[in-house]
């Protein structure tokens, strides 16, 4: 069948139009791919990440803080046995070494250092130049007192112990409690001869013991008679952590990891923008872990840990709030 001119005049039509798709599409990702380049690399901020030496502790933190910033940061695992990049990039510094480590090779290396406590923090905090950012994981003693005061609301008196080089751990909590209407006493015991006798008078004293992280007292060798002569007297141990909540103590205030991270973007997103990191600060956001176990041997009440800690919260915004 002969081609009539309409049908060639629609088949060059329909061969221009496709060439023509054909064109436009090529240009349009010859102009996009630059852009989504340079939107995935060149426009990312480098982070290296000093790690703990535990890798599932790392490889969590650092999805964590993915999560968190996104595109904005291209995250770089250092090793431990290489010196920094030598570029003053930002370094993530995960752990107490991780952090030393950092700054013993540059002190004015900007770093952000996450679970570390805060006394380590203001070791290097005070030499001159550093740019360190810090979410602590340590929890303010003040919120531990009233913590302890949430489940014991009939407490007045609080009870502490520590040598004679760890006393100052408690000034600034010691500073706090009378807005609370709560008081306190330091005890010190520099010996293991001197322990148990002087946790007796402390016990005697307060009515809830409470533990600052204090390696010197509150050790795994120290902790088993320390509870045991705690609740003969029938009293409770509030803190210092997580881990001693397992091992007996009552309660331990604490801040959820997934927060921590949250608050360590924000960190490094303000470093982005600034250059400098926010001052180093505690946690936004605090949870309770409870031994339901040791409550039940005590005969203790305990409230839901929600409301233990929505309470603590509550007083704490009420004493800001008050003092402004």
């Amino acid at each position: 069948m002969k081609a009539t001119p309409e049908i060639d005049a629609q088949r060059q039509s329909k061969s221009s139009f496709a060439w023509w798709r054909v064109w436009l599409c090529s240009l349009l990702a010859l102009l996009w791919l630059p852009a989504l380049t340079f939107g995935q690399s060149a426009s990312a901020t480098d982070l290296y990440v000093a790690g703990s030496g535990n890798d599932a502790l790392d490889q969590y933190v650092i999805r964590q803080i993915k999560q968190n910033v996104g595109p904005a940061f291209n995250l770089t695992p250092l090793s431990s046995r290489k010196n920094l990049p030598g570029n003053h990039a930002p370094v993530l510094a995960i752990g107490p070494q991780a952090f030393s480590r950092v700054l013993q090779q540059d002190a004015k290396q900007p770093v952000l250092a996450l679970l570390v406590k805060k006394s380590l923090v203001q070791e290097y905090e005070d030499k001159t130049g550093s740019q360190i950012g810090a979410v602590y994981k340590d929890v303010p003693l003040i919120r531990q007192a009233l913590t302890g005061k949430a489940i014991l609301p009939q407490a007045t008196r609080i009870a502490l112990l520590a040598t004679t080089e760890s006393a100052d751990l408690y000034e600034p909590l010691l500073e706090q409690l009378g807005a609370f209407k709560l008081d306190a006493r330091v005890f010190i015991t520099d010996t293991n001869e001197q322990l148990i006798p002087t946790l007796n008078r402390a016990l005697s004293y307060g009515d809830f013991l409470l533990a600052a992280n204090d390696e010197a007292i509150y050790n795994p060798r120290n902790i088993k008679p320390i509870l045991l002569t705690a609740y003969r007297r029938n009293k409770i141990l509030i803190g210092p952590n997580q881990s001693y909540v397992k091992a007996g103590s009552l309660a331990s205030s604490y801040a959820p990891f997934p927060d921590m991270a949250k608050q360590a973007a924000e960190a490094l997103m303000a470093y982005r923008e600034t250059g400098q990191f926010p001052p180093p600060a505690y946690p936004d956001r605090y949870r309770v872990q409870l031994n339901d176990q040791v409550a039940r041997s005590l005969n203790i009440p305990l409230p839901d840990r929600d409301d233990i800690a929505d309470t603590v919260d509550q007083i704490l915004l009420e004493s800001r709030e008050g003092s402004q």
